[in-house]
């Protein structure tokens, strides 16, 4: 008994919903799956897909105008997508990694950065400017995600000890940061 593509990711998402993935992660492969079937028609039995049919959803990426990073995207999910389905015995198809020319992303002026890090004035400036003032200083600092940030109780910042403790990573470890003294001092006003 054979499958579709789509019939078949399905059962892999569950399987690494088993396996204890990030609900964020999962989410991530089912939009780039919706992204995928744009380009290659998942109603197909699995059994079916050949390598042509792979090497024809790159070219209609390309021709559709993807940038080469989301590209690489696609093809990372549909690579452990392939390496379960080989597992599982399903198919021994597999698809490489797309490599194109990698865009390098802007970084900011040196105008825009001392802007970013310019002090509100606390007495003229709302809650929200000074926080996220606050924020943008700790970025720089630690160079954490956005979403350890969000995670971040006052309980885990410890002042005294120049320590901020971060329970929520992307890896799910535990992590112990260091804060440099003009940190500190920030998140002490604060």
């Amino acid at each position: 008994v054979t499958a579709t593509i789509e019939e078949t990711f399905k059962n892999f998402i569950v399987s690494r919903k088993s396996k204890g993935l990030a609900e964020k992660t999962l989410v991530s492969y089912q939009s780039q799956f919706q992204a995928v079937a744009r380009h290659l028609d998942v109603t197909t039995d699995i059994a079916a897909l050949q390598k042509a049919d792979l090497e024809s959803m790159i070219v209609s990426m390309r021709e559709s105008g993807l940038s080469p990073n989301s590209i690489n995207s696609y093809t990372r999910v549909l690579k452990s997508f392939f390496s379960w389905c080989n597992e599982e015995g399903i198919t021994r198809l597999n698809i490489a990694l797309y490599k194109g020319e990698e865009t390098i992303k802007e970084t900011y002026t040196d105008r825009e950065l001392a802007a970013l890090l310019k002090k509100p004035d606390i007495r003229k400036s709302t809650f929200a400017e000074y926080r996220n003032w606050v924020i943008i200083n700790f970025l720089l600092n630690s160079g954490s995600r956005a979403a350890t940030i969000r995670a971040i109780q006052i309980r885990d910042v410890d002042l005294d000890n120049g320590l901020v403790y971060y329970r929520h990573t992307k890896n799910r470890k535990a992590q112990v940061i260091p804060l440099c003294s003009a940190m500190i001092a920030i998140l002490r006003e604060y």
